[in-house]
């Protein structure tokens, strides 16, 4: 694996939030929400009543971004990405909630009550990715680089 393979990886890793930009109706929605890393997509949840699920639920196209919130644009980096949204099949949850309560353990089998009680009342999403950009203003401004999410996920 090359140098930016491994820094993209490792941005991916370090990183917890996305910001899933949806639209319904030429109407654009962004949200931001706690991601992992599972089985080559990134993974989610979320309650049904939200405005983005609902319009996942119409439209399951969406953009993301991940970012630090930067003072510098020299140092600004992150990920520019599109794909799709799915709802994981209830057969397939568990195994998601054990990817997910590796990163974020207060989410796992020793959840606080008010978390567990939150759980049971979320759906799971898996965002597969098909364009993904990592960028990197330290090499320049707007430095962008094309990245194969296969490669990058694959960790």
């Amino acid at each position: 694996m090359n140098s930016l393979h491994s820094t993209a990886q490792r941005y991916l890793l370090e990183h917890n939030v996305i910001c899933l930009a949806t639209c319904v109706e030429n109407i654009p929605w962004v949200a931001p929400v706690f991601y992992a890393v599972y089985s080559g997509k990134l993974i989610f949840l979320s309650a049904a009543h939200t405005r983005h699920c609902k319009n996942i639920a119409v439209n399951p196209v969406v953009s993301a971004s991940i970012q630090e919130d930067y003072c510098d644009w020299e140092a600004i980096k992150g990920f520019q990405i599109q794909g799709e949204v799915k709802v994981v099949p209830a057969v397939e949850v568990p195994a998601h909630i054990s990817a997910y309560s590796e990163k974020f353990p207060i989410t796992g089998a020793d959840a606080p009550t008010e978390i567990a009680s939150a759980l049971d009342r979320i759906s799971w999403f898996a965002l597969s990715i098909s364009t993904m950009h990592f960028i990197d203003n330290s090499k320049g401004l707007g430095h962008r680089v094309a990245l194969d999410p296969i490669e990058i996920l694959t960790i």
